[in-house]
C-alpha cells in the first residue's frame, strides 16, 4: 500500500462462526484499503483445535443434541493469524487508527479469577514474543465457547420466560420471547451441568466483548448494549441489566442472582471508545500506541450500520432488519428486538428456509445454481400472484413451525419450472411480509435489499410489489464492513470531529437504482387479486399441521 501520506485508517473484524475477516476503510476517502478472511478449518494457525466440519467441538457428553460449542483460543490464534496477514500484505498498521469488532452474536466466553494477572501479560512489551493462545490460555474457567447454534436450553429457557410471568411479559422487558440460543438460558444450563466450572467464573463475556478485551488487555471491558439484546438479561427499553431477568435466569444455580449479576460486565453504547491497544500489539505488529479499540458489537447490530433504513437480506435464510423507534416490539415473539452497531434501534426477523430452497426448486428442474436464465425467464412469463408453493425443508423460525415437503396450493403432484419457481418465491416472501407487518411502519422510504436474489429484476419487482414499496439493492456488505463503519464513527465522535454515517455509509456501500412497485403487481397482491390474504389462510392450515 503505497501514498500513505498520514492516512487515517479504520479496522473492522468479524469474528464469525467459520472465520475472522477484515475491512480496513480509509477515513478520509470513503474507500475500502482491504479485504482478508481467515477460514478457521482451512487455515494451518487455527484448524488444529478439532473442530469439526460444522466448525464446532464434538460434544462433551454423548446424545448431546444441540450443543454447539468452540474452542476461544481459536479466536485468539485467528487474531494473531490475522495481524500477522495485514502486516505482510503491507498494511500500514501504524495508520490504524481505531479497531471495531464484530462478533456472532449470544456466543460467549467464561473468564476466571486469574484474569487480572493473565491479561496482564499484554501489558509488557516482552509478552510479544509469545502467541495469544499461549499467553492467555489459563484463563478460562469453562473452556469452551457456546455460540449461537446452542439449542440445548429448552428447559432453561422455559423456566426463564415462567419465572417473568410468560411470553408477554419476557418480551416486554427483553424485547424477545427467551430463544433456545440466546446467553442467559445457556449460562443458566453451564450453571447447571457445570457448577464447579461456573463458580470458578469470574466474568463472562460474549465474542463480541472478548475480543476488545483481548486488544485493550482489560478483562473487564463492557458489554455493548447491542448484543446484550440476545442474552435475555436486559432490560430492552432501558438498556440496563435487569433485575427480573436477572433473577429468573440465576434461580436456583449455585451464588443466585447476586453471584451472575457480579460475573457480568458492565454496559455500554456499542460505538464506545474501550481504551487503547496494548503493549502486544505495538511490540509485535507495529499498531500505534494511540490506536484506539471500541466497544464493538454482534454480527447482525454491525451488519445492519451502513443502512440506516429497513434492510431485507435474501441470503441462503432471509433477514429482516427493520429500523424502529425502540418501543415497537414483536407480541408474537417471532423476531428480536436490538439496537445497532451505532445504537439505533430495529427488529431483527430471520427466516431459515431462505434462498437455498429456491436453490433447490432450480436444481429440482435440472438447473444448477449458476444457471438463472431460464429461471428468470419462467418469472417473466408468469404474472404475479399467480401460483402458491410452500416448503419448509428446515424448522422454521420466522414463524416458528416445523419442517414439511412441497406443497402446491393447486393441489396438483406435478408442476413445471414456472409455477414451482414463482409459487415458493412469492409464499417465501409473503411470508416475511407478514410476519414483520406488526413491527413494520408505513413509510415512503425505500426497501433496501441485498443478497444474490438483488441480481434478479423479476425478483427485485416482486418485492416492491409485496411491499408495496420502492426498493433499492444494497452491495452485500457484511458485518465486518459495519464494524469498521462504527469504528470510523466512534472514533470521529471520540476526538469531537463531525461524521455524517449516512453519507460516508453510501460512498462505502454502493447503491441500485430505485426500483419502483407496479400499480398491477400491488393489487394482485393487495387488493383484487388478494394474494396475500390467500397466503395467509393457507400457510397458516399448513403451520398448524406441522407445529415444531
Amino acid at each position: 500500500m503505497n501514498n500513505r501520506n498520514n492516512r487515517r485508517l479504520v479496522l473492522g473484524l468479524d469474528s464469525s462462526t467459520q472465520s475472522l475477516s477484515a475491512i480496513v476503510i480509509d477515513i478520509d476517502s470513503a474507500k475500502k484499503c482491504f479485504e482478508h478472511a481467515i477460514d478457521y478449518r482451512a487455515d494451518e494457525r487455527t484448524n488444529c483445535f478439532s473442530i469439526g466440519e460444522d466448525y464446532i467441538l464434538p460434544p462433551r457428553h454423548s446424545m448431546a443434541e444441540g450443543e454447539a460449542e468452540q474452542p476461544p483460543l481459536m479466536y485468539l490464534a485467528s487474531l494473531d493469524a490475522m495481524f500477522a496477514d495485514l502486516r505482510k500484505a503491507d498494511v500500514a498498521l501504524e495508520e490504524i487508527v481505531a479497531i471495531n469488532t464484530s462478533g456472532q452474536q449470544h456466543g460467549h466466553v467464561y473468564l476466571n479469577k486469574n484474569l487480572s494477572i493473565i491479561f496482564s501479560n499484554l501489558l509488557r512489551a516482552e509478552s510479544s514474543t509469545l502467541e495469544l493462545k499461549t499467553l492467555l490460555a489459563g484463563v478460562f474457567s469453562y473452556f469452551t465457547a457456546p455460540i449461537w447454534m446452542t439449542a440445548n436450553t429448552l428447559t432453561q429457557a422455559a423456566h426463564v420466560r415462567e419465572a417473568v410471568g410468560g411470553k408477554t411479559e419476557m418480551i416486554a422487558l427483553s424485547g424477545s420471547d427467551a430463544p433456545l440460543r440466546f446467553t442467559g438460558a445457556v449460562i443458566r444450563r453451564v450453571a447447571e451441568q457445570s457448577p464447579d466450572e461456573y463458580a470458578a467464573t469470574e466474568k463472562i463475556q460474549l465474542i463480541s466483548s472478548f475480543i476488545p478485551a483481548v486488544l485493550t488487555a482489560n478483562p473487564l471491558v463492557p458489554i455493548d448494549t447491542g448484543n446484550a439484546c440476545g442474552m435475555s438479561l436486559m432490560n430492552y427499553r432501558k438498556k440496563e441489566w435487569d433485575n427480573e431477568l436477572i433473577a429468573a435466569t440465576a434461580a436456583g444455580i449455585q451464588g443466585g442472582p447476586e453471584e451472575l449479576q457480579r460475573k457480568l460486565p458492565e454496559l455500554a453504547p456499542p460505538d464506545t471508545v474501550v481504551g487503547n491497544i496494548a503493549k502486544y500489539f505495538v511490540e509485535k505488529y507495529g499498531f500505534s500506541d494511540n490506536c484506539t479499540i471500541v466497544a464493538g458489537s454482534g454480527d447482525n447490530p454491525q451488519a445492519k450500520v451502513p443502512v440506516a433504513g429497513d434492510l431485507l437480506s435474501l441470503g441462503t435464510s432471509f433477514v429482516n432488519m427493520v429500523s424502529t423507534d425502540g418501543n415497537t416490539l414483536d407480541p408474537e415473539g417471532y423476531a428480536n428486538a436490538m439496537y445497532d452497531g451505532i445504537g439505533r434501534p430495529f427488529m431483527f426477523g430471520c427466516r431459515t428456509n431462505g434462498a437455498m430452497v429456491w436453490d433447490t426448486v432450480r436444481s429440482n428442474y435440472g438447473l444448477t445454481k449458476e444457471e438463472y436464465e431460464p429461471a428468470e425467464k419462467a418469472l417473466q412469463d408468469v404474472s404475479p400472484g399467480q401460483y402458491m408453493t410452500f416448503w419448509q425443508p428446515k424448522t422454521e423460525s420466522f414463524p416458528v413451525s416445523g419442517a414439511f415437503d412441497i406443497i402446491r396450493a393447486s393441489n396438483t403432484e406435478a408442476t413445471n419450472l414456472a409455477e414451482d419457481y414463482t409459487g415458493v418465491i412469492e409464499t417465501s416472501l409473503a411470508a416475511v411480509y407478514i410476519f414483520s407487518q406488526v413491527f413494520t411502519k408505513q413509510t415512503n422510504d425505500p426497501l433496501y435489499v441485498t443478497g444474490g436474489a438483488t441480481d434478479s429484476p423479476e425478483i427485485m419487482r416482486r418485492v416492491a410489489g409485496i411491499w408495496n414499496r420502492s426498493v433499492v439493492s444494497v452491495e452485500k456488505g457484511g458485518a465486518a464492513l459495519g464494524a469498521a463503519v462504527a469504528g470510523v464513527k466512534a472514533y470521529c465522535d471520540h476526538i469531537g470531529e463531525s461524521f455524517n454515517v449516512e453519507d460516508f455509509s453510501k460512498t462505502v456501500l454502493k447503491r441500485g437504482v430505485l426500483i419502483q412497485p407496479k400499480p398491477t403487481d400491488v393489487a394482485a397482491y393487495h387488493r383484487e387479486g388478494n394474494y396475500l390474504q390467500r397466503f395467509r389462510e393457507t400457510y397458516q392450515r399448513i403451520i398448524d399441521k406441522n407445529p415444531l
